[in-house]
């Protein structure tokens, strides 16, 4: 019998779609520290990773990792690659969540909403001295995937333009103009607000140092939601203190967790979130849904249905 395990605390309902999709399989649902680690040597199909694969080595039968997140640098890809086993990713489970910090982000710092929240704890009634708007304002999606269109489809519900860079430069939905990674620098002179939704990859490894920081407009807004590691943090804490560019909104950083004495914490410019752009209380629904067409998909072809790993680019 052919065995799936799923390391994700799914409900009872949701359990139940998943075995509907398996008839005829063993389908076994369990936290990694309540599951024994012997169980990988049957397992076919892994939903979520098991970090202590790793240590004791993956079963000769798997041939199938669903994982949980839209990135996979965590994961050993050199392995699994030799070892022909196919990686699918969570893309598509994100957009929505990810989108709306940016934009929770975004307004913060335009309504100043982030230095309100600071006079509140000190009980001070202060207002700034310049209020602005997205309306008119120019934004640039660097990573221009799922997340990032539908970034650019909110920016232009708030009426701004919106850039594209991606590595094709093929056009998309929601990009008034797309772009390559060729043309990096020119995008980041055009935009008033810049997102980063980069994976990890050796290309995009401190993308974003002084020269790009240099590169932007000094009212500009730099969002990154996509890895730390591609912004060299010192950089950025430079451009950030000397006023080359506005203000940063991280979701993630580099070294992550960000040290306790870190001068970024204390920069009035600078918004910070634990890395939670793609929580989301639909995120097993979301989950449910995916596992499901991709389970389908392979038992009956051999091939989950979307979101499969190119190991030669890593996502």
């Amino acid at each position: 019998m052919r065995t799936i395990v799923s390391l994700f605390g799914f409900d009872p309902e949701q359990e139940q779609r998943i075995r509907a999709a398996a008839p005829g399989c063993n389908v076994i649902f369990g936290k990694p520290g309540s599951l024994d680690i012997s169980l990988l040597e049957e397992t076919e199909v892994l939903c979520g990773w098991w970090k202590a694969a790793e240590e004791r080595g993956l079963g000769d039968r798997l041939k199938w990792v669903q994982t949980g997140s839209a990135g996979v640098d965590n994961l050993p890809l050199t392995e699994l690659a030799s070892r022909g086993i196919v990686l699918t990713t969570a893309s598509g489970i994100h957009p929505v969540p990810m989108t709306e910090t940016v934009f929770a982000m975004l307004l913060a710092f335009t309504r100043k909403l982030h230095r309100a929240v600071r006079n509140q704890q000190h009980r001070r009634w202060e207002r700034d001295d310049a209020y602005g708007e997205l309306r008119g304002r120019t934004l640039a999606v660097v990573g221009a995937g799922e997340v990032g269109t539908e970034i650019a489809r909110i920016a232009q519900a708030f009426g701004m333009r919106t850039l594209g860079v991606r590595r094709s430069g093929r056009p998309g939905p929601y990009i008034d103009d797309m772009t390559t990674t060729e043309r990096l620098d020119d995008v980041l002179r055009e935009s008033d607000v810049v997102v980063n939704v980069l994976p990890h990859t050796e290309e995009t490894v401190r993308l974003f140092d002084t020269g790009r920081f240099a590169a932007m407009k000094p009212s500009a807004i730099f969002i990154n939601i996509g890895r730390g590691t591609a912004v060299d943090t010192d950089a950025l804490t430079r451009a950030l203190r000397d006023g080359v560019i506005a203000g940063a909104g991280l979701d993630v950083c580099e070294p992550e967790p960000l040290p306790e004495d870190h001068p970024l914490w204390a920069m009035d410019n600078v918004i910070i979130t634990p890395h939670i752009g793609g929580a989301t209380d639909r995120y097993k629904e979301r989950m449910t849904d995916l596992f499901v067409e991709n389970l389908e998909a392979y038992l009956k072809t051999g091939t989950p249905a979307k979101n499969i790993v190119d190991y030669g680019r890593s996502y």
